[in-house]
């Protein structure tokens, strides 16, 4: 059996109508509707064989699950230059929110300085995802032991006024106040940030069980109306 027939049988018809609100810039007859923990178990059972590999070959993909599944065939890779490689040639094909962030290899944790050069490339590219997913890269790895103020001066400076980019900017800043609070601080203080991404950023840091009560109520007056 194929790998696609075997994903048309995960397929739930129920969860494909909500899926398809959820990932709108995919066309519902793309969207099979598979739970992401059976794509995953999947994608278990699949990895390191031929018929992955194979699979691995076959861009572009159909269907939204197919790209998922894409993604977690990835992340099962041990040796960081062949997945950043492959990271490189998926990452063209990317076409929603959901399959670029549900990309994150773990080799990637061992690599951060070879990383961070390619996330450097990757914030400067005319493809949408592309930069999405060099942010989630940089908010993954960096807002840690690994930290720099340089970093967030990279996030905002990001390629691409898109919804995608823009509210990823959002969730990276407000990560960045709920981990390096004094650092990220003077984007909002300085109106640093676009406006739209600024008052997302207050928003979804304020929604955070990571920023105390009083630097909630702070943040709330930086709002820009």
């Amino acid at each position: 059996m194929s790998i696609q027939t075997d994903l048309l049988a995960l397929a739930e018809p129920e969860l494909q109508q909500f899926t398809a609100k959820l990932v709108p810039t995919v066309p519902p007859e793309r969207i099979l509707g598979i739970r992401t923990p059976k794509l995953r178990a999947y994608a278990r059972s699949l990895a390191g064989t031929p018929a992955a590999e194979a699979f691995l070959q076959e861009l572009p993909h159909t269907y939204l699950e197919e790209n998922g599944l894409h993604a977690f065939l990835i992340e099962s890779g041990k040796d960081y230059g062949r997945t950043m490689a492959q990271i490189e040639t998926f990452l063209p094909y990317i076409d929603n929110w959901a399959t670029c962030d549900g990309l994150s290899p773990k080799i990637l944790k061992a690599h951060r300085p070879e990383l961070l050069e390619k996330i450097r490339l990757w914030l400067t590219s005319d493809r949408e995802y592309t930069v999405r997913f060099a942010l989630k890269m940089l908010m993954d790895h960096f807002l840690d032991g690994d930290f720099s103020p340089e970093y967030l001066a990279l996030a905002a400076a990001a390629e691409g006024r898109t919804y995608y980019i823009r509210m990823m900017q959002a969730w990276y800043f407000a990560t960045a106040l709920a981990k390096q609070y004094d650092s990220a601080l003077p984007y909002l203080e300085q109106g640093r940030l676009d406006k739209w991404v600024h008052n997302k950023t207050i928003t979804k840091a304020r929604e955070s069980f990571r920023i105390t009560p009083e630097q909630k109520a702070y943040l709330k007056t930086l709002k820009i109306k």
